[in-house]
């Protein structure tokens, strides 16, 4: 089958921050092209024996923004206990839900941007100790793009739609 949402990895080399950020912001939009052109029906749809679905998958990838950007780098005590559940409530539109990580992606660029660097330290520890953005971002990054081949997967399901 040939792909058919294939584009190329970000070329992105003028430095740390920016390749980072690159290869982040590459695997965000990937995850946003696999929910693109889809009814509320095929984003709740359930293909697999958990709880994963499209709109699962953005659910949990918002929360998993505020906590490692708002929260762990940048202090915001709102975000300390935010709910990683991919079981998406009835009540919340499919609209609702990916204007809601677009704005977390976009709160997340923030707090990278006013941060002093790669080396700068989280606000909160990661498991005894602060780490860097640096290894935020190699977090997310990979959080991110796993999540995004799982999205491919159920998107490619669903209608066939492939690549990434």
């Amino acid at each position: 089958m040939l792909e058919t949402q294939r584009e190329r990895v970000p070329l992105d080399d003028g430095g740390e921050l920016d390749t980072g950020l690159a290869f982040l912001s590459f695997g965000r939009a990937c995850v946003l092209k696999k929910v693109a052109g889809l009814d509320e029906e095929q984003l709740r749809r359930r293909l697999v024996v958990s709880d994963t679905t499209l709109l699962g998958l953005v659910q949990h990838l918002t929360a998993a923004e505020h906590y490692w950007f708002a929260y762990t780098l940048g202090g915001d005590p709102r975000y300390a206990d935010v709910d990683f559940d991919m079981v998406v409530s009835p009540d919340r539109s499919a609209d609702e839900i990916v204007a809601a990580y677009r704005a977390a992606i976009d709160e997340s660029d923030a707090h990278i941007r006013a941060a002093a660097g790669p080396d700068a330290r989280t606000a909160q520890p990661v498991g005894d100790e602060p780490r860097t953005l640096r290894w935020v971002l190699a977090h997310m990054t990979g959080e991110t793009v796993r999540h995004a081949g799982h999205a491919d997967i159920l998107r490619e399901l669903i209608d066939g739609v492939t690549g990434r």
